[in-house]
């Protein structure tokens, strides 16, 4: 029987060859050492063996909690770039990223080789979901001095205890005279409680009228403006589209700002609109590729 032979792969990594196995032949799994040094470019890579691999591997055995914790270690790079995006928010960073592993075994954990799409592009809004729902439900809506937010606690303290006691919601008079404070004092505690949630915009409206539909809040106080949401792409976009060329940034307006079909468009550039498919798909990897170097890797 050959003996093993070690060698170094990606800083961190070591992998195994010959009879004994590496991360090719039988399915071995390379032995990461240290999965948090492992370069972002090198973890994308490894990422997709170890999701082959895990598939493949019963849950709960020791081989298959190594390859989701390596998964886990090797991406942690994605939390602190998606947290990063929450740096000054007043909260400790490190509460943040925490929430953010949260995101991130989800993702691992409803991963699927077969969707064909990176693991990052997939595991970002996981992650950065997580954080936003922590600041949700963490934060409050408005600013409330801090005699409010503990009159809050206390009132709501009161209302489940004299719920329970009187089988209904309690009066005002009544809450004051269990928590031995006025009744103005209550008052202003219900109003704060107010500013601790606020309503969404997706809130459901009963409707009062003969069809007696439903409609949400949104439809009252304006329309969702979606592309704010884009602002903080198209900077990042911007100084890779100035590197593309002209053919190519014409070929993405028209697609995605004229909305013309690739018919239309390989009728412009005198091709097939086979050839302008693989023209898109060409500029949006060199395009997306370009937007996860943030993450370190070129």
């Amino acid at each position: 029987m050959e003996t093993a032979v070690v060698r170094p792969q990606a800083q961190g990594v070591q992998e195994t060859t010959g009879t004994a196995g590496g991360g090719t032949d039988d399915g071995t799994l390379p032995e990461v050492v240290d999965a948090g040094t492992v370069a972002p470019c090198d973890a994308r890579r490894l990422s997709r063996q170890f999701f082959r691999r895990l598939t493949e591997l019963e849950e709960g055995t020791r081989e298959h909690q190594y390859a989701r914790n390596t998964l886990i270690e090797m991406n942690m790079s994605l939390v602190r770039f998606a947290a990063g995006r929450f740096r000054g928010r007043g909260d400790d960073m490190e509460d943040i990223v925490q929430t953010g592993m949260i995101g991130l075994i989800k993702a691992i954990d409803r991963f699927e080789l077969s969707r064909e799409v990176e693991f990052t592009s997939f595991a970002l809004p996981y992650i950065v979901g997580e954080i936003k729902r922590f600041f949700r439900d963490t934060t409050w809506a408005v600013h409330v001095p801090r005699r409010l937010q503990e009159l809050r606690v206390e009132l709501a303290k009161a209302r489940e205890e004299l719920s329970s006691r009187l089988d209904r919601e309690p009066t005002v008079a009544e809450l004051a005279t269990l928590m031995n404070i006025g009744e103005n004092e209550v008052v202003e505690g219900q109003i704060a409680s107010n500013g601790y949630n606020s309503t969404s915009l997706d809130a459901a409206l009963t409707g009062e009228g003969p069809e007696n539909g439903e409609s949400v809040l949104a439809d009252f106080i304006g329309v969702e403006e979606y592309g704010l949401r884009l602002v903080e792409d198209f900077h990042s976009l911007a100084p890779l589209m100035a590197e593309l060329s002209e053919r190519d940034r014409r070929i993405i307006h028209m697609r995605f700002v004229e909305e013309a079909t690739q018919a239309e468009i390989g009728a412009e550039l005198g091709c097939s609109q086979m050839h302008v498919s693989r023209l898109i798909k060409r500029i949006i990897t060199r395009l997306r590729e370009g937007m996860l170097g943030e993450l370190g890797c070129a």
